[in-house]
């Protein structure tokens, strides 16, 4: 095939190295020019304005992706974070809590404590261990026993008021018998009056027996230990007078009282020791005067 005599668009207008260098020259022009007078600025944004949504939707698939993996990263990162402030928040309520009860035990033996240190009511400082395992009865093991001195027949009482009685003793522990228990008796007295009466235990609580109907005692009344017995000393709190039940017809009142002493739930507790009778001085004689002997008969 024959191309000499064939028109050819390549054959037409300039030849190549004019076309280059005029290339050339429009290049370095366009260059100076937006460089130095901005001539393509216009054009770059009308461009940039064009090319934006093509460029956004290139990005897309980046972008979403990006999204969702910082998405599920902050959730695992909250939920780590969350987990952290319930461990932190049940550590810190756990050591509150034991805060509390250090509090309120340091309380109790600092009261206890100045019971026992005071010089008419000495006594031995205890631990309670543990309830009496037999549901019928109301009684407390303590951490004392033979081996600290003490005794059957000692009373026990705690910041507040007595508690019960000591009625079994072991060498390294004792069992404390409570006020509260069916079988248990205390001799009182109405603080406000001075009337002696028996308060009986009856399981959930206390209560004054056998008291006259005319008697003087009103709701509130103080009972403390009369101290006619060898047990207890005079003027210890056991009970408040509750309520008074005057039945008409009836020989007696009934008196339901509450306990003062943390009877059920006092951790520490003071074992006074057993009263001793006085023992009578020896008689004063004037100076240079001989004693006089007592009779015999």
């Amino acid at each position: 095939m024959n191309f000499e005599n064939s028109p050819s668009f390549a054959n037409k207008g300039p030849q190549p190295g004019a076309r280059l260098f005029l290339c050339i020259i429009a290049s370095l022009a366009l260059l100076i020019g937006d460089s130095q007078f901005g001539l393509m600025e216009k054009t770059r944004d009308a461009i940039s304005v064009v090319l934006y949504p093509l460029q956004r939707a290139a990005n897309m698939p980046l972008n979403l992706t990006m999204q969702v993996s910082d998405f599920f990263t902050a959730q695992a990162a909250l939920q780590r974070e969350n987990d952290q402030l319930r461990e932190r928040n049940l550590t810190q309520s756990s050591g509150l809590m034991r805060m509390a009860s250090l509090e309120q035990e340091l309380h109790q033996l600092r009261t206890l404590n100045n019971l026992t240190s005071h010089p008419s009511t000495p006594g031995t400082v205890a631990e309670v261990l543990y309830t009496s395992r037999d549901p019928f009865s109301h009684r407390l093991i303590i951490d004392k026993g033979s081996n600290n001195g003490l005794a059957n027949g000692q009373a026990v009482i705690d910041e507040h008021g007595l508690v019960g009685q000591v009625t079994r003793v072991q060498p390294l522990s004792a069992e404390v018998t409570l006020i509260i228990d069916r079988h248990h008796i205390v001799p009182v007295m109405i603080q406000r009056t001075g009337q002696r009466a028996l308060l009986y235990g009856f399981g959930d609580g206390v209560e004054v027996r056998y008291l006259p109907i005319n008697t003087d005692i009103r709701q509130d009344d103080l009972l403390v230990t009369s101290g006619i017995d060898s047990l207890y000393l005079q003027g210890t709190p056991v009970a408040r007078v509750a309520q008074i039940d005057r039945l008409s017809g009836a020989a007696f009142a009934r008196v339901r009282c509450q306990t003062v002493a943390g009877v059920q739930s006092s951790r520490f507790v003071v074992v006074m020791p057993n009263r001793k009778m006085s023992v009578l001085p020896p008689p004063v004689t004037a100076p240079g005067k001989p004693a006089i002997a007592p009779d015999k008969n």
